[in-house]
């Protein structure tokens, strides 16, 4: 005998939630969404922002006492002839590196986007081999290469009859390793931003050049240049914070004491001025105050570069 089968029945749907609960939820989920990263930057990047120009007012000993002096620390700054010196090398450096960087990566970049090469995923995908290189490793390579005694390139230079040059120990040598170290670990991956830019500039626009009877040159001013001009101004900010923040590199090459980068501070750049008052001192209230002068500096260029791009969109 079949039992009967006793009907299911469908299980009661919950009750729709109340358009407002529903509304507020659609609101406050894109906040949801974003907050950690605000969370993890207010920790990690607006705390210690704040944090430097609550130091920079005190005397600050982290295992001392803690006194405040005001404003005594950027007097002090002011008046102290190591920090115009670090300033001095930190420019002199942004200008030997960032300048031929830029001028050397545009080239390349109008040469891997026009000529017809073989292999041209391999030579575009090189650029990035400096980038990707050890920061350390590559100071070692050219402290070899520069080296007064035994370096190539002052057996190039016996060769024309020039002296041996001291280019570690001097202000102007220090500054030209330097310069050359950031030049080659970096004007592969601005070259590749600016190819990057250029792949969006039709072929046709090259090809009616041509047809006009415009040159390699005519076409490299009047249509590479300006399609890269957003580009440029961006490379140009970012090298420039960059120098103004390069520390890693003369720390290497220093030599007579690091934090110095050399017995007379011949290439000790503003970071490493900061660094050297604040770890190496124990001055952190100083160290502070170079910090937030070197922001005041990165703040200038950020507002200049707001003032190039607004020209810019207002020319166009």
């Amino acid at each position: 005998m079949v039992a009967a089968l006793t009907p299911v029945r469908p299980a009661t749907p919950p009750p729709p939630a109340s358009g407002i609960s529903r509304g507020l939820g659609e609101r406050l989920s894109p906040y949801a969404y974003i907050a950690p990263f605000f969370v993890i930057f207010a920790a990690f990047g607006l705390f210690p922002f704040a944090f430097t120009f609550y130091v920079a007012l005190f005397d600050w000993n982290p295992i001392g006492d803690q006194e405040f002096i005001g404003l005594d620390n950027f007097t002090r700054m002011l008046a102290d002839p190591r920090f115009w010196n670090a300033t001095r090398n930190t420019v002199s450096i942004w200008a030997l590196s960032t300048i031929p960087q830029l001028l050397l990566a545009l080239l390349l970049a109008h040469v891997l986007n026009n000529a017809r090469l073989r292999f041209a995923l391999f030579f575009r995908m090189s650029m990035l081999v400096p980038y990707v290189t050890s920061v350390a490793a590559t100071a070692i390579v050219f402290v070899q290469l520069f080296d007064r005694d035994f370096g190539l390139l002052n057996w190039l230079l016996g060769l024309v009859g020039v002296a041996p040059v001291d280019f570690v120990q001097s202000t102007w040598g220090s500054h030209l390793l330097i310069a050359t170290m950031v030049t080659w670990r970096w004007f592969g991956y601005t070259t590749l931003l600016y190819l990057a830019s250029l792949q969006a500039v039709p072929r046709s626009v090259y090809e009616a050049a041509a047809m006009d009877g415009a040159g390699p040159w005519q076409q490299f001013r009047h249509i590479t240049v300006p399609s890269l001009r957003p580009m440029i101004i961006f490379t140009v900010v970012t090298s420039t914070i960059g120098g103004l923040q390069i520390f890693t590199e003369p720390l290497l090459v220093g030599t007579g004491g690091p934090q110095s980068c050399g017995v007379v501070r011949q290439c000790q750049t503003l970071t490493l001025f900061l660094y050297e008052q604040g770890f190496g001192q124990f001055q952190f209230g100083y160290g502070s105050a170079v910090g937030v002068a070197l922001f005041v500096m990165v703040v200038a260029i950020a507002a200049i570069n707001y003032l190039l791009s607004t020209r810019i969109k207002a020319d166009r």
